[in-house]
């Protein structure tokens, strides 16, 4: 039997196939980065530019919002620890931090939540679990236990608000929030200097802290409301006077400790 001769044009179909489907691989794979590209969710500034609201007092961001909530619960514990640490630090830079928490929260506690009603922001009335927790933790401290705790809590606690603070100052487009962080900046460093003249607060384990806590989590903070204002429109907000508090005297701060031979 004579084989069949070959069908002509089947070999130069089957190149024709091969290079179509090189060339339909190659579109795509040139598609593929750009419909990742329009249909990737928006990062970094284009997410705050998209949820940010126009207010009387400029753009209010989602970080400006998340501020305002961090100073209203920063004030709903550490008001209370600054009393208590008033009651129950053993030494007078222990007392006399308590006094700077209750009474440079007292002021922020004002302030925030005079500006929230400007711009029609809802607050907190409950400190956070992790607050209550901190709360718990000095309720059941007694004597020199105590002051350590209350040192290192509150010095803790007031370097993230501190960074905070810095960071919406640097960034924020609202005078309002701006006046804020102003205020929350400078009282917070008074605070942590207080907290630091106790002579109690272990800067090795506070390293440490901070570095595994990492920055500060953003959380939803609810939306401005009320009468907006364009561009050319923003109400300027004169800086609010401050208050300066007198630091402990270094004479009250508690000897250096020296290491024990067993």
């Amino acid at each position: 039997m004579r084989p069949r001769p070959p069908v002509k044009g089947r070999g130069i179909l089957s190149g024709t196939g091969i290079i179509l489907a090189v060339l339909t691989g190659t579109v795509v794979a040139l598609l593929i980065p750009i419909w990742s590209a329009v249909h990737r969710p928006a990062q970094g500034a284009d997410l705050l530019s998209a949820r940010a609201v126009a207010t009387p007092y400029g753009p209010l961001s989602e970080l400006d919002r998340d501020f305002v909530t961090k100073v209203r619960l920063a004030g709903l514990w550490e008001l209370p620890a600054g009393q208590q640490a008033e009651e129950k630090g053993t030494t007078d830079a222990v007392r006399t931090a308590g006094q700077h928490l209750v009474q440079g929260y007292a002021f922020l506690d004002q302030r925030v939540r005079d500006v929230a009603a400007k711009l029609g922001l809802d607050l907190p009335n409950d400190p956070s679990a992790q607050q209550k927790r901190w709360l718990a933790t000095l309720n059941a401290a007694r004597g020199e236990d105590y002051d350590r705790e209350f040192a290192n809590i509150l010095r803790l606690a007031h370097a993230k608000t501190f960074t905070v603070a810095a960071e919406v100052r640097a960034s924020t487009q609202n005078s309002l929030v701006r006046a804020l962080a102003d205020d929350a900046g400078t009282t917070a460093l008074d605070h942590i200097r207080a907290l630091e003249a106790t002579g109690f607060v272990d800067f090795a384990a506070l390293a440490r802290d901070l570095a595994a806590s990492g920055g500060p989590a953003a959380t939803d903070s609810p939306a401005a409301t009320g009468p907006m204002a364009g561009p050319g429109q923003v109400v300027p907000v004169a800086p609010s006077a401050s208050p300066a508090y007198p630091l402990p005297p270094a004479e009250s701060s508690p000897p250096p400790q020296t290491s024990r031979t067993p």
